[in-house]
């Protein structure tokens, strides 16, 4: 579910318009990745350095969310640690899991 880059209210995918503040919503494109569960926090941090992501979904094998991480302009490490440790405990407990990036154009 999208949220407004300007107030942060939740949005439809179809709405091309807030319905709260009137911000225009952005395009939104989702990417998956299928990786083993020791590979999954790797994968994130890459995904996390890329710069263009806005949130990390994190699924196992029958599609069930695990783990959401957004993420926000200017995050740092201090503040993407403590997901990252979550990750880690969660990668021990699957076998594959199934991560969806959301970027914003």
């Amino acid at each position: 579910m999208p949220y407004c880059v300007k107030c942060g209210s939740h949005l439809k995918k179809e709405d091309r318009f807030c319905f709260v503040c009137g911000a225009a919503t952005p395009k939104v494109t989702n990417e998956e990745y299928n990786v083993s569960g020791k590979d999954v926090v790797d994968k994130v941090g890459q995904l996390l350095h890329e710069g263009n992501v806005t949130r990390i979904i994190v699924k196992d094998e029958s599609g069930k969310t695990l783990l959401e991480i957004p993420v926000t302009i200017g995050v740092v490490g201090v503040v993407v640690a403590p997901w990252l440790a979550a990750l880690g405990v969660v990668a021990a407990l699957v076998a594959n899991c199934k991560i969806v990036v959301e970027r914003r154009e």
